[in-house]
């Protein structure tokens, strides 16, 4: 690569020209050594003090984009074009020069702080880290250093005590702040926040974004944001780049770019995230004649009543559920809402014998939850558990087939290979014969969400509970599991305790929105009232912060 001729005044903050990145297949006998490309002849420029937004699916080339800014790729690709830092080529650089410009110059908030954060190391710790490593000079002692992490989680909002913490003993929020804050250790002109708010709710995911926009404002630093929501790019980037197959096919002012999309592709991520309040996101009405859904006790086929779950830590007591009640109608989809730590999961514990309440019962079809294991186990097949991250519950190892047959062994079901063959084409993988020897690494993050619910579905439940079924997934794969979700509810009267942090999930697919705060229900009742109508001050909170494009068009 050739030194850039733009003169260092002139020069933008950061600039990609005609960039092109290739990985070299997996060698084996029975395959040739294709190459495949993840970024194809891009060029972008980014001026000082600007804020891009960079959007698109997974496999799109987003994070392989940003990751050639400190060389960050494994040895497997190959970087063909120009990356400029304030007008000087990475890829000229030797490896001296290159790790003095990581952090000083430009740093990266990595999407998974629990996986990128050191789970036996503090928070200081880590922290300090990086200035004995590039600003020894600068913090030679460790009261200085001290004191520098103290200023670093003051700047994002977080108490100097949160310093003497593991990172197991933060939310989610606020071990993304610490990761915020790792990257300000040196004072870089530029950063990369890569999925920043991935699955967090609401409320934290608002004060996130807040803390970026403010640095932006106040330091005058150069924002680079990856993110599949375009509505989350609004709230904090200037200027919206749309990539696809390793292209960009769309770029303008964020307003622009959601007010009026002009590629395909840029419609299709914009629709996919709905509005709250606009009729054309709601789920498809019911069918003419269809029977509305019943209401009341007596007609509920999943019932919680007066419960309570209390937990010890450190001889404290914690109540995560506060005296819930709640009953759902059978082929009623319930979402419920609520922030992190509001006792949603707990809840859902409890619902499926998982957590044993304190006071309290769950009733299903009008009789208490059985506590004799025999009879639990069989609850447990009418009554099944959709996971959240399905790369966590489906066993590596495990083909498909053994993944979704594995509920129909525990529970002694004939007829095993017709009920899987069945389940996999009820979730839409088909031909199912095609998946049976197919091992979760090498599917899709859908195709996995697929699989999981074909699990659920092998031992034809009446009801599923929904643990944010569509949290960590993009655009397209989100839409494609949501009406999966509504076929089943519609074809086969399928009800689901959906439980999320997503208000515009809620407004896609629920009948009805119950919502949590602080372990108890502050409002219950349909998806309309709730949503366009709250009457709980809590409730209007959630709302006032969820990033939406009608509020970046008005």
């Amino acid at each position: 690569m050739s030194e850039s001729a733009t003169p260092p005044d002139e020069a933008a903050a950061l600039e990609w020209r005609d960039v092109t990145v290739t990985y070299g297949a997996r060698v084996r006998a029975d395959a040739d050594t294709a190459r495949t490309v993840a970024v194809a002849d891009l060029s972008l420029r980014v001026e000082r003090g600007g804020t891009v937004g960079i959007a698109g699916e997974s496999g799109c080339g987003k994070s392989t984009l940003v990751s050639t800014v400190l060389r960050l790729l494994p040895r497997s690709a190959d970087v063909a074009g120009q990356v400029l830092l304030d007008g000087e080529d990475v890829g000229a650089m030797t490896w001296g020069r290159l790790r003095a410009v990581r952090w000083a110059e430009a740093s990266i908030v990595f999407q998974g702080a629990m996986h990128a954060l050191n789970p036996v190391r503090t928070v200081r710790h880590q922290v300090a880290e990086a200035l004995e490593l590039h600003l020894a000079k600068a913090y030679p002692t460790d009261a200085a250093r001290s004191a520098r992490v103290d200023e670093l989680l003051a700047l994002v909002d977080l108490p100097a005590a949160k310093a003497a913490s593991y990172p197991h003993e933060l939310s989610g929020g606020q071990k993304q702040r610490v990761m915020i804050a790792m990257a300000l250790v040196c004072d870089p002109d530029v950063i990369i926040a890569d999925e920043p708010t991935t699955a967090l709710d609401v409320v934290v995911q608002a004060q996130v974004l807040e803390v970026l926009a403010g640095l932006v404002r106040e330091r005058g630093l150069t924002l680079v944001m990856i993110s599949h929501d375009l509505a989350v790019l609004a709230a904090v980037c200037e200027r919206i780049v749309v990539m696809r197959e390793g292209r960009i096919v769309e770029e303008g002012p964020s307003r622009r770019v959601l007010d009026a999309p002009e590629h395909p592709h840029t419609r299709e991520l914009a629709a996919a995230f709905p509005v709250i309040g606009d009729p054309a996101s709601r789920r498809p009405a019911r069918a003419a004649g269809e029977p509305v859904l019943p209401t009341g006790d007596d007609a509920a086929l999943l019932e919680v009543r007066d419960l309570v779950v209390d937990f010890r830590a450190r001889g404290t007591t914690i109540r995560a559920v506060d005296h819930v009640s709640l009953a759902c109608a059978p082929g009623e989809i319930v979402a419920l809402v609520g922030q992190s730590g509001s006792g949603k999961t707990t809840l859902a514990r409890a619902v499926l014998g998982l957590q044993q309440p304190t006071s309290g019962e769950v009733a299903y079809a009008g009789k208490p939850l059985p506590r004799r294991r025999a009879a639990l186990t069989a609850y447990r097949r009418a009554v099944q558990f959709v996971l959240q991250d399905p790369s966590a519950s489906l066993n590596p190892k495990h083909t498909v087939y053994d993944a979704v047959a594995e509920g129909l062994r525990i529970h002694k079901v004939a007829d095993e290979e017709a009920r899987v063959r069945q389940a996999l084409t009820q979730a839409e993988l088909t031909p199912p014969e095609a998946f049976f020897g197919a091992i979760p690494s090498e599917l899709s993050g859908g195709q996995r969400q697929r699989v999981v619910i074909a699990g659920a579905l092998a031992l034809e439940p009446t009801f599923l509970v929904a643990d944010e079924p569509v949290a960590s997934l993009d655009a397209s794969v989100r839409g494609e599991i949501l009406d999966l979700l509504l076929r089943l509810n519609r074809e086969l009267g399928l009800g689901a305790l959906v439980i999320t942090h997503d208000l515009g999930l809620a407004w896609n697919i629920a009948d009805r929105v119950v919502v949590m705060h602080q372990g108890r229900i502050v409002e219950n009742g349909t998806c309309e009232q709730v949503l366009l109508d709250p009457q709980h001050d809590y409730t209007k909170s959630l709302l006032a912060v969820v990033p939406s494009a009608l509020e970046v068009r008005a």
